[in-house]
């Protein structure tokens, strides 16, 4: 079962909170962190991606960035920009955007959750992203980042964050970038705390919705401490890690769009011959009447200007696999790879995954700029992620976009 703990978290003073916030790091380039950053001293980016502290052209993962990591968050400590709690404490996390809003439990998961997959993943992980990362953690003792989870609701959590929430004020609110408010409860009752840890004793499973590397990082981190410690009982605070837990039916994920380069050599009626041999097809309108699919199995296909409704054909997909029958495996086995040759779309470099954050319209530029055809999808749900999660498969390539972010600089979990 698993294990959901609280924590002295180290946190930006209330005041500062909306300064210190940022993007994860992972979702900006050096140049737009070094732009996001640059007129605001406190931005978290100068922590997560400390690089842009250093001249132009610095190596990405050279020992000074690590160090300059470091620095930052001890400076920012010391000048009392951040607090650290003093006993362990639960934390509410709430985001609304759009009208829809999720709320997280912050805490700690275990480093031994993950090894023995009572924490699930459903994504593959890049060495070198899991170094970067392992290189930050150790650097600045401690998890900068939280890892998204997501569980069942019937764990029984999600009320008593409810309960809390409608009796006590928030102790930070403020709306950042793209009109997401944020706000966050200090749960300061130990025997709500207790409740808390032992409704998640009660889940067979966590599952990871966002943060695959850096949750990797975070256990090996963990254990590579644990293993050069004589007297490790098990308590220390490197056995667990930042994580922030949301029930499953509060998430939303977008959907997760393709675009490719060319055709392959193909006409373009010989391409759309090949299309109709595997999908049903139709037109649906000129660009500015974009095709958004309104369930699964059915895909939109931009162009030369036109929009195209495709629907999988029945015998093109097993429904009875978790895998196989997700719309962005459907497209890759049908289309993608057979017909426009993109067979390995992690490094084929003629594809390109746009999040729906974006918007449709981002299609129809990328068509008039660089990309020949574009492919609208039907979004995957966390069911389908928890499903493959389970049988022990890994989700394709872009297949999730959670939306709203989580911020990173709001809650660190100092190691020692």
């Amino acid at each position: 079962m698993a294990v959901f703990r609280p924590f002295c978290a180290i946190r930006p003073r209330r005041e500062l909170a909306a300064a210190v916030a940022a993007l994860p790091y992972d979702t900006l380039n050096s140049q737009e962190a070094r732009t996001q950053a640059s007129a605001n001293p406190l931005s978290f980016l100068h922590i997560d991606k400390a690089e842009i502290d250093l001249p132009e052209g610095t190596e990405l993962y050279a020992p000074l960035v690590y160090q300059t990591a470091a620095a930052n968050l001890e400076r920012l400590r010391r000048e009392g920009v951040f607090l650290q709690d003093a006993c362990p404490r639960f934390y509410i996390y709430r985001q609304s955007w759009r009208g829809r809003s999720q709320t997280g439990l912050v805490g700690c998961a275990s480093i031994d959750d993950y090894k023995n997959n009572i924490i699930k993943k459903h994504e593959l992980t890049h060495p070198e992203k899991e170094i970067d990362r392992i290189r930050h953690v150790d650097a600045c003792n401690a998890n900068t980042g939280p890892i998204f989870l997501t569980y069942r609701d019937e764990v029984g959590v999600a009320p008593l964050l409810e309960d809390w929430q409608r009796t006590h004020t928030s102790e930070v609110s403020f709306t950042s970038a793209g009109g997401v408010r944020q706000e966050i409860w200090v749960i300061d009752d130990a025997a709500l705390a207790a409740r808390l840890t032992e409704g998640f004793a009660h889940t067979p499973a966590l599952y990871i919705a966002d943060g695959h590397h850096r949750c990797a990082s975070a256990a090996r981190v963990g254990f590579q401490r644990r293993a050069a410690r004589f007297d490790c009982g098990g308590g220390e605070e490197f056995n667990f890690f930042l994580a922030v837990a949301f029930p499953a039916t509060q998430l939303h994920i977008l959907d997760y769009n393709r675009a490719v380069k060319d055709l392959n050599g193909l006409s373009q009626a010989e391409f759309l011959s090949r299309v109709e041999a595997l999908f049903s097809v139709e037109r649906h309108g000129a660009a500015g009447q974009a095709y958004r699919p309104e369930e699964r199995h059915y895909f939109g296909m931009l162009l030369d200007g036109q929009w195209y409704r495709l629907r999988a054909r029945r015998g093109s997909f097993d429904e009875n696999d978790p895998v196989g029958r997700l719309d962005v495996e459907i497209l890759q086995k049908n289309l993608l790879a057979p017909v426009l040759g993109v067979r390995d779309p992690r490094r084929d470099q003629r594809i390109a995954f746009i999040g729906g954050i974006r918007g449709l319209e981002e299609l129809e530029r990328r068509c008039r700029s660089d990309m020949r055809v574009a492919f609208s999808m039907f979004p995957t749900t966390v069911p389908e992620l928890m499903d493959i999660a389970d049988s022990g498969n890994i989700m394709p390539p872009k297949s999730t976009w959670f939306e709203p972010k989580l911020l990173s600089g709001l809650f660190i979990h100092a190691l020692e």
